[in-house]
């Protein structure tokens, strides 16, 4: 029997529940659509928060020939089935790829599919999980566009549930909103294995089936943020045992060894910043390392990693100091910057007063007027 995320999975960009700021009117999916706009695009996202769904929709609305592969079990091999012979009439058809995680691909596969893309023999759209800066090659990714897709809100999961046509009652419904995290898929899966486990739904027979369908530690469930909230701030406190138990944690758990990485990329600059500025240097090693080694020699890499960012002095002035600049860059816009901080390569520019007046010894600042007084980044503690 057809599993129930496949009986509910919307057809339509109308029938799709969420992601409203790329399929609302006027949004970038939705004009692609009803515009029958034919080009390679990345959905960057959580999982079930929509990427397959969106990818049938817009192949199924310009009529295009769908392939689907995963990532995790495909080769060259495989994608080039679906590459269509030019001169024969499937190639006056439009032939869409959908990659599932698409960041699985290594650099090797990526390349092989680039020059069918850049000739336009097959429109690529990719799904994916993790940052494409990271996964991505840069040529593949300088010819794709990037759509970001949030988690479900709580509004969405209601509204995904209700199409299920199960009778959910209210805490029950609840509890499992709150349990998938904007997962629409775990919802409904957790939702149909407890329909056919125990037939009516109850809370205990929707907690009961979690235990039976053996759900632990899904990337986006609550586990996962528990863990990694854990992580990051025993290593923010320099509690080291702490820190390396959570990383166990999630080691154990097969958590992506390079996401925990990132975290502790981001976290050389956010935590540690200014007061050990070499943390960046460890920890983009860590992440160096992690990449070429894999599991299992990789979790000696992390351990290193996190031992040393928990034992660094922290200081959060760098990370402060910017997000309060970007508060006035939202607040005021493009403020006139100085005249004499402004560059000047022509000759009527410096007519008009570019670059006038500056020297290198300068103490006056050179923010715009009306911010000058300003000051952003605080002075260390002494």
């Amino acid at each position: 029997m057809e599993p129930l995320a496949s009986q509910i999975r919307p057809k339509t960009l109308d029938e799709f529940v969420g992601q409203s700021h790329l399929t609302g009117p006027g949004k970038p999916l939705r004009i692609a659509v009803e515009k029958r706009e034919l080009f390679s695009f990345i959905l960057w996202g959580p999982p079930g928060s929509g990427k397959t769904t969106l990818a049938r929709i817009y192949a199924n609305a310009l009529d295009a020939e769908f392939h689907e592969l995963s990532a995790v079990e495909a080769g060259k091999d495989d994608i080039k089935k679906v590459i269509p012979k030019r001169g024969t009439l499937s190639f006056s058809k439009p032939v869409i790829l959908f990659v599932d995680e698409i960041h699985r691909f290594n650099k090797a596969q990526q390349d092989f599919l680039l020059p069918f893309v850049e000739r336009g023999d097959i429109t690529l759209i990719g799904a994916t999980t993790e940052n494409p800066s990271f996964e991505i090659i840069a040529p593949l990714l300088s010819r794709t566009r990037v759509f970001v897709l949030n988690e479900h809100t709580e509004e969405d999961m209601e509204k995904i549930l209700k199409r299920t046509k199960v009778k959910l009652p209210k805490d029950a419904k609840d509890w499992l909103v709150r349990l998938s995290a904007g997962d629409a898929r775990q919802a409904i899966t957790v939702l149909e294995t407890a329909q056919k486990l125990y037939g009516k739904i109850t809370l205990g027979a929707l907690k009961d089936s979690v235990q039976s369908a053996h759900i632990r530690y899904d990337k986006k469930g609550e586990e996962h943020f528990n863990t990694i909230s854990a992580f990051i701030k025993s290593m923010r406190a320099g509690q080291s045992d702490a820190a390396l138990y959570y990383l166990a944690r999630m080691v154990a758990a097969g958590e992506d060894p390079k996401f925990i990485a990132r975290r502790m990329v981001v976290f050389a600059s956010e935590d540690v910043g200014l007061a050990q500025p070499t943390a960046l240097v460890v920890a983009n090693a860590v992440f160096e390392a992690v990449n070429k080694i894999g599991y299992p020699e990789a979790t000696i890499n992390l351990a290193h990693g996190v031992a040393y960012l928990s034992q660094c002095k922290k200081d959060r002035r760098s990370y402060d100091a910017v997000f309060e600049a970007l508060e006035d860059v939202k607040k005021f816009g493009n403020l006139p910057i100085p005249m004499r901080v402004r560059n000047a390569p022509t000759k009527l520019m410096k007519e008009l007063g570019y670059h006038k007046g500056y020297s290198f010894y300068d103490k006056e600042s050179y923010l715009p007027d009306k911010l000058k007084n300003k000051k952003y980044l605080e002075d260390e503690e002494k």
